[in-house]
């Protein structure tokens, strides 16, 4: 739990006792996010003492008296957010902005307990509950839950047709994630920016075509002469600062389109677009942010393409841990230390 802005702890707290509609989830695994530590530093202000995290699978524990399709002791997993699949929002197909608030899907830590915890909460549990394949382990279960999630998002904003280009800004889990997608969306040439080593091997693993590291050159300039100075059809925002904002407008062609996943709260500025590029608001570029869609459906499609060989996330995995060595993760993901990209939390004997 968050004890105040820049340090974390863990406290005792009681197991939740599940309303109608809800289920609660006894903890096998689970993933400290970039997402925690921002919320660490005070970049997303939430309730005191709240309980952080919102990657996490196990067995269900409690079922509420409403919810069918589901059985006590059954593996399962949550999406790192929980709308309720019933609002207006949710069915425009905005699950993520569920009741009509920015992110009211993510209810994790920002309206009630994450799931950095032995037992959580997951509220309308019938939508949201995915039953994991008995093929697949917790810990390849775990990257549907937010990274892959997210990252298949951006890369599906990105609006890739087969054989375009697309430049993803950060390797990080997220920006993996999206280079994983963008090949899976039959992306021709997908050029990836990182400065980190292994992250870059990772990034050629998952189907990078062209690694570009801002450290040795111009970034821009590159992927300008790679895409023979037209620039890309696309590109995708993963990291969440003002260069890499404004980079996404210059490397992009006229009518290409720009798709934010980066969170942009640790730099509270307003973000700049510039203008020559941005054709002076008239380049036909279109800019979509986005964020994890959610729901039973949508990680059952995931869990799918790991069932069938298509996706393995698990090699961002970079470190292991005891759930009573978790602040020390926090302390790792906080300060990037020894190349730390994903870190995975064991809650017990039966963790996977």
């Amino acid at each position: 739990m968050l004890r105040k802005v820049g340090e974390v702890g863990v406290i005792e707290k009681p197991v939740p006792d599940p309303g109608p509609t809800d289920a609660v989830v006894r903890t096998t695994a689970a993933m400290v996010c970039t997402t925690d530590v921002h919320t660490m530093r005070g970049a997303i202000p939430v309730a005191p003492d709240v309980t952080l995290g919102h990657e996490a699978v196990g067995v269900v524990h409690a079922l509420g008296s409403a919810v069918e399709g589901l059985v006590e002791g059954q593996r399962v997993a949550v999406a790192g957010i929980t709308p309720c699949f019933q609002c207006d929002s949710c069915q425009r197909g905005f699950s993520s902005q569920c009741q009509g608030r920015m992110l009211g899907g993510a209810q994790f830590t920002n309206r009630r307990d994450g799931n950095l915890a032995e037992y959580f909460l997951v509220n309308n549990a019938q939508a949201n509950l995915a039953p994991i394949p008995d093929g697949l382990s917790d810990h390849q279960a775990l990257y549907a839950t937010d990274m892959l999630s997210t990252g298949f998002v951006a890369a599906e904003h990105a609006e890739l047709g087969l054989g375009e280009t697309v430049a993803v800004f950060a390797q990080g889990a997220v920006g993996l994630s999206a280079t994983i997608g963008c090949r899976l969306l039959g992306a021709g040439l997908i050029v990836a920016v990182e400065s980190v080593p292994a992250r870059q091997e990772l990034a050629c693993r998952f189907g990078a075509d062209a690694i570009v590291d801002y450290t040795q050159c111009d970034p821009v300039e590159r992927i300008l002469e790679l895409t023979d100075g037209q620039g890309v059809d696309a590109a995708i925002e993963a990291l969440g600062t003002p260069q890499t904002w404004e980079a996404t407008f210059r490397v992009t062609k006229p009518g290409g389109r720009i798709s934010n996943v980066g969170y942009h709260g640790e730099v509270p500025g307003p973000l700049r677009i510039p203008l020559e590029p941005f054709g002076y608001g008239m380049s036909d570029k279109q800019v979509y942010g986005g964020f994890n869609r959610g729901g039973r459906g949508w990680l059952r499609r995931i869990f799918r393409l790991m069932e069938n060989g298509k996706i393995d996330p698990t090699p961002m995995t970079t470190h292991q841990f005891s759930f009573d060595e978790i602040e020390r993760a926090f302390q790792m993901m906080a300060s990037k230390e020894d190349g730390i990209i994903k870190p995975l939390i064991h809650f017990g004997a039966d963790s996977a």
